[in-house]
């Protein structure tokens, strides 16, 4: 079954619907389940939805579709369409087309698995959409109180004169659990919350492993005796050896003439590993989070059940203890204390690069899924994430800068853009890289996109000096206008798609049009040629 595109609002359990005594839902088929949860309401006709499914979905339907004398196998082929679209469950309402529900349609419902509700001839399917989205604002609202309470209690905690035990307290009764601070060696630091059982204070010191970050002195190679174990955020078979993954575009010492603790292993290390993982053990969820410091510190949790906002009251938790740990256990925080004094008097970036621990970085722009703008601690939540503390609130963006030595994957609830390693002297190329990779990935729906490195291509054959030449005298029809610039190259970029190309400059498509005929009288080129296109992506790429 597919993972369903869940809406950015805490979907609703099936039994809370059918408990709304005002639409007298029944269910008469398919498992009771408690764990079925809906995500919208969808009505649909048709005798096969999967095309027009997302999944989650309680498709609802008044048999309008189903042919005189369909018998098993037309509602066989029906019911097994929304199983495999990801659908939660059918609502059939009875009346006007059915007097009841068709017998061969519960058949089908339970031999799928698929919860199959009766929708009574008073219930109109608008009644039950709206139910369904009153008791999903009521779940929000009650996800954003138990947050926001979290988040104060979480900051006070981090204030008292003992920090680090009181955030984990605090953490640990939010969660209804245990809360664990791991060392860089692998020892409990400090821990809150009822203690669990011995196989799963195991397992959750396991996990703990598969995301902490390796430091030279503290690269450790497994054992037999000891091999990694793999979760389901880290697809690495267990071996018994120790395998590593580069990054792209480095070559780094991971066979078997490569000393240990050699900066390669690092560097593979630190590319290979999640920024957190999670597994289910006995019951019980475990959750491990490495610190954002860099330091090799590791957040574990273990729960008895996951409760809606969960995760964010981690993630702040993560990020108040790589503050409180980073700053006692490193240099880090004077490092970046002298690196601005630095910049402030005048230094170049180049010259101040080493004291934030490396030589070249990566750019990471971010924006969260909806509209709201974020604030420090969310920007915090996301450096903690991408594991780093370098983080900058500009507007609706939140700018990151990664160690080149680190993976940056995509971030459940941002969407990012990640530009080319750079030294410190390219940055602000870097920083221009990463927002136009935010862009397109907004425009085109992915979590995150990279301005990857390509092979040598036609263009890298012309003299630079040439090339540069050509793009202004190319361009300088419309080189005042930088509105026009933007939108012609994200226009080109996106193949003259007139709605991606609004979504990514946050434009109307009307406003898009208009620049584009701009762009074309000006220049007077026909920008449906696809000759003239290239050459103006040609010179586009020089600017």
């Amino acid at each position: 079954m597919p993972d369903p595109a869940v809406p950015p609002t805490p979907p609703v359990p099936l039994d809370a619907l059918l408990a709304r005594a005002d639409l007298g839902l029944r269910r008469i088929a398919g498992p009771a389940d408690p764990a079925v949860v809906v995500h919208w309401a969808h009505t649909s006709e048709m005798a096969d939805p999967y095309p027009y499914l997302l999944g989650g979905e309680l498709l609802l339907s008044a048999g309008v579709h189903v042919p005189d004398g369909a018998g098993a196998g037309y509602f066989d082929a029906y019911v097994s369409r929304i199983v495999a679209a990801g659908g939660a469950a059918l609502g059939f309402g009875v009346a006007p087309v059915h007097d009841t529900v068709p017998g061969a349609l519960v058949e089908a419902c339970e031999m799928h698995g698929l919860p199959l509700v009766e929708v009574p001839p008073r219930t109109t399917f608008s009644a039950v959409a709206r139910a369904l989205w009153q008791l999903m604002a009521q779940a929000r609202t009650a996800e954003l109180r138990r947050v926001t309470e979290a988040q104060q209690s979480l900051a006070t905690a981090a204030a008292r004169p003992d920090p680090v035990p009181s955030v984990l307290q605090q953490l640990a009764r939010r969660l209804g659990g245990r809360a664990v601070l791991y060392g860089p060696e692998g020892t409990r630091l400090a821990g809150a919350g009822p203690e669990p059982g011995e196989e799963v204070r195991t397992a959750l010191a396991k996990l703990a492993e598969v995301v902490r970050p390796p430091s030279p002195g503290h690269l450790r190679t497994p054992s037999p005796g000891h091999p990694r174990t793999p979760s389901p955020e880290d697809p690495r078979p267990p071996s018994a050896g120790h395998t590593r993954a580069s990054s792209p575009g480095h070559r780094v010492g991971s066979g078997p003439d490569a000393p240990a603790g050699s900066p390669g292993d690092l560097h593979a290390d630190l590319a290979a590993r999640p920024s957190s993982a999670s597994d289910t053990v006995a019951g019980v969820r475990l959750v491990a989070h490495a610190l954002g410091n860099g330091e090799g510190f590791v957040l574990g949790t273990a729960a008895p059940q996951r409760d809606a906002g969960d995760h964010t009251i981690a993630s702040v938790a993560a990020v108040l203890l790589s503050l409180l740990t980073g700053e006692r256990h490193s240099g880090s925080g004077a490092g970046r204390s002298s690196a601005l004094v630095r910049l402030l008097l005048g230094a170049a970036p180049a010259q101040v690069a080493p004291l934030l621990g490396g030589d070249r970085w990566r750019v990471v722009h971010g924006r969260p899924e909806g509209r709201a703008a974020p604030d420090p601690v969310t920007a915090s939540a996301l450096g903690a994430a991408l594991g780093s503390s370098l983080v900058d609130v500009a507007g609706e963006v939140v700018r990151v800068l990664v160690p080149d030595g680190r993976a940056v994957e995509r971030v459940p609830g941002w969407t990012l853009g990640v530009s080319a390693a750079a030294a410190p002297r390219d940055w602000p190329a870097a920083d221009t890289q990463a927002a136009r990779a935010l862009a397109r990935a907004r425009a085109t729906r992915a979590p995150l996109l990279r301005h990857g490195d390509r092979p040598t291509a036609l263009t890298d054959l012309v003299p630079p000096a040439e090339a540069d030449a050509h793009a202004r005298a190319l361009l300088a029809p419309i080189e005042q206008s930088p509105a026009l610039v933007d939108t012609l190259r994200t226009w080109l970029s996106l193949h003259g798609s007139w709605d991606r190309t609004a979504v990514a400059l946050d434009v109307h498509r009307n406003t898009v049009r208009q620049r584009i005929a701009r762009c074309a009288a000006l220049l007077d080129a026909d920008l449906d040629d696809p000759d003239v296109r290239m050459e103006l992506w040609f010179a586009l790429r020089r600017t």
